[in-house]
């Protein structure tokens, strides 16, 4: 771990901000993430394929939580982030970013002399470049350049400090982004500004101010590429070119009206301060004493990646493009969808817990797409979670959003079969299961059904839609859906102890084998021993499906000690047996050991999983599959703390032996609680909340915001 803090250190010395290096901020390396896996210790297997295999995919640049803007450095197109560590070159600095294969807006790069549209791009060493949580730094080697970036919510700042005798130039590659594009502009406004758009996932304005002026914008073409430079007169001399710019997914005019709200009349140290002074409020929140130095670099790095989607949409005047493409506004913040798949599990709702005035606004957001947009509640890439999330928010005490509303667009999601909704909701509701294809010798990557995921998520999603329905009075719709979250029990075989696919007439598929990993064949990005164990509504209903406790007990040790056979899939790492950390499926999984008695078991695994999969490979700097704009490291932030969201939808919290031995936790309403450890064994001996012993290993959270004292005692 030499290089994670070191890192952090040298970004102290030379980043031309200040700050406190004891402060939660001090802890965070933004770097995290960044690498890619590469040898067989690490991937679980010899690697043959020629894809790269994930590593987080996350990006290092500077962002505000939740913001409009990401400005980061993009060292290759259509790959995740736009930043892989192992990277030699920087193309440009864009301006949006997820870590999910798209967007990148308005690639921007300093430069000097004369510029091939096919050959523009600067090598670049870790050795001078610097991150922190709002602030990045890098020398362009090519250039002699040393480019400085912090952001608002709205806006990016620019700093570029070029040799004295340069004449400094800037390219904006508007023909690329992540996404394809499909139009954009740029173009001279007057003598210290430019602007235009990009469109590409959403079409995003800029307004751009320069401390030098600007001669004119060239248009630089070939057969296969185009790029614009912008030339600044006068533009020899030692003076940084310094460029801010406002942003707006809605017009010109409101990206320069953001730019003049959140930055035109601050200097490059104020901007950079108050990033700082914002993440540092933020992760204070959570304040950890005891562990050690690597586990509060790991413990505060992943509550600062946890914190960075969903991502702003709307103006400082509450302007937005909504899901029809019209300019609305509602009096909120909109933000873009969350990614359900699989942020449910615990990203949403540490979310809610640290910003609930993001959470309310989110699920207005979604709610005003969603009766926009067919009357569907927005779903993401697999399942229809945002049920989850919605549950999850209101019965914490969050509730500055009209309900019924969500409700009703919740309910026609789990309901009424149409395009928007629920895939295969129809025969999901026919015969309490959906069905996958006979068929034999499936390639990994083959896109199917997913049949048997769906299946046990959307029995989850009906309880969640369900326990909405009764906070609201509507019994039948309540009575229905909670009939219908035992439908995980339909695709259980006994006789092999794993959930399987069926055929249409109800046949188990032959074509079987556990070990196999899919991408859609009856299991989402998962083999059947990952997919075990998940109905966290009713954990003992499932444990109910095997013979006994014991049998149950021996099925999970088995997951975690049959080895993985090899084989290759570019999403899956990380691996005890076959447990798979590296996607989220099986994230739930350790935490059965609790139902059968055998608690310390479960905190081995997590212990071993916190342990090896967050800071991997050559230089510390990978985690274990792809952090999904924050599952994985909500789960690590979670589990560090000694709770986790087991099931999201409920308002409660399983207990787990914390990394720390005191956590003081200040949610979003100012109300505070502790965790404090007491031994450091695996085993739990007594949970009190309060002096008082809790029942079970559950906490609710309606305990911790009375000002719960919740002591773990361990041997």
């Amino acid at each position: 771990m030499k290089k994670f803090f070191s890192l952090i250190a040298v970004s102290v010395l030379l980043a031309g901000c200040s700050r406190t290096d004891n402060r939660p901020t001090g802890y965070v390396n933004p770097l995290l993430g960044t690498a890619t896996l590469w040898s067989p210790e690490d991937l679980g297997y010899v690697r043959t394929m020629k894809e790269r295999t994930w590593g987080a995919e996350v990006f290092p640049g500077a962002s505000l939580p939740n913001a409009m803007v990401q400005l980061s450095p993009v060292t290759q197109f259509g790959s995740g982030a736009g930043y892989q560590y192992e990277d030699t070159v920087i193309y440009g600095f864009s301006h949006t970013n997820k870590g999910h294969w798209n967007l990148l807006h308005i690639p921007l790069l300093p430069v000097t002399g004369s510029v091939d549209p096919d050959d523009y791009c600067s090598a670049f060493s870790h050795a001078r470049e610097w991150a922190r949580p709002g602030y990045y730094r890098v020398f362009l080697a090519r250039y002699g350049i040393d480019a400085e970036l912090t952001s608002t919510l709205r806006c990016g700042y620019h700093r570029y400090t070029f040799d004295a005798n340069d004449e400094k130039k800037l390219v904006a590659d508007m023909t690329r982004s992540n996404n394809r594009v499909a139009e954009w502009e740029i173009r001279k406004m007057d003598r210290h500004a430019f602007a235009g758009f990009q469109d590409a996932d959403g079409r995003m304005y800029f307004y751009a101010v320069s401390n030098y002026e600007i001669d004119g914008i060239v248009q630089l073409k070939n057969d296969v590429r185009e790029v614009s430079v912008v030339h600044f007169g006068n533009s020899r001399g030692a003076k940084p070119l310094e460029l801010k710019i406002g942003f707006s997914f809605v017009s010109i005019e409101n990206a320069k009206m953001n730019l003049e709200r959140e930055m035109l009349q601050r200097d490059f140290a104020q901007v950079c301060g108050e990033a700082d002074a914002t993440w540092h409020a933020l992760l204070s929140r959570i304040n950890v004493a005891g562990g050690t130095a690597r586990e509060k670099g790991l413990f505060y790095s992943c509550l600062y990646r946890s914190f960075l989607w969903p991502a702003l949409r709307s103006d400082v005047n509450g302007d937005y493009t909504d899901a029809t493409r019209a300019v609305a506004n509602g009096g909120f913040r909109y933000y873009t969808d969350p990614s359900f798949w699989d942020d449910y599990r615990n990203k949403l709702i540490l979310l809610g817990m640290l910003s609930p005035d993001v959470a309310v606004d989110v699920v207005k957001s979604i709610t005003d797409r969603g009766e926009k947009r067919g009357g569907y509640m927005p779903t993401f890439f697999h399942g229809d979670h945002a049920s989850v999330f919605v549950a999850g928010t209101y019965l914490r005490g969050i509730k500055g959003y009209d309900l019924a509303r969500a409700y009703r667009l919740l309910l026609k999601n789990a309901t009424v079969p149409g395009r928007g909704g629920r895939p295969y909701l129809d025969e999901y509701m026919e015969k309490g299961w959906i069905a996958e294809k006979d068929t034999t010798g499936v390639p990994t990557r083959d896109e199917y059904k997913a049949a048997v995921t769906k299946t046990v998520e959307y029995a989850y999603d009906d309880y969640a839609v369900a326990l909405i329905a009764r906070e609201l009075g509507d019994e039948a719709a309540c009575t229905m859906l909670m009939k219908r979250s035992a439908n995980y029990r339909n695709l259980f075989d006994p006789s092999t102890g794993f959930w399987r696919g069926r055929i249409d007439d109800g046949r188990w598929i032959e074509d079987f084998d556990p070990y196999y990993p899919y991408y859609a064949y009856m299991y989402r990005e998962a083999n059947a021993w990952q997919s075990l164990f998940f109905a966290p509504h009713d954990p003992e209903g499932m444990l109910a499906l095997y013979p006994s406790r014991q049998a149950v007990e021996a099925k999970l040790d088995s997951l975690f000690s049959e080895p993985w056979r090899g084989y290759e899939a570019h999403n899956m790492t990380g691996f005890i047996g076959n447990y798979c950390h590296g996607n989220q499926p099986d994230h739930s999984i350790p935490y059965t050991y609790c139902f059968v008695g055998k608690q310390e078991k479960t905190q081995t695994i997590l212990d071993s999983i916190m342990n090896r999969f967050y800071d991997m490979g050559a230089d510390r700097l990978a985690y274990a599959g792809m952090d999904d704009a924050g599952e994985m490291s909500s789960w690590y932030v979670f589990n560090a703390i000694g709770l986790y969201t087991y099931s999201p939808a409920d308002p409660e919290y399983i207990v787990t032996v914390p990394r720390f031995d005191r956590v003081t936790f200040t949610l979003g309403d100012n109300t505070r609680f502790t965790i404090t450890k007491n031994g450091s064994g695996k085993k739990i001996t007594r949970i009190t909340c309060n002096g008082e012993p809790l029942d079970g290993w559950f906490v609710p959270h309606a305990r911790l915001k009375e000002g719960a004292a919740l002591e773990i005692s361990t041997e």
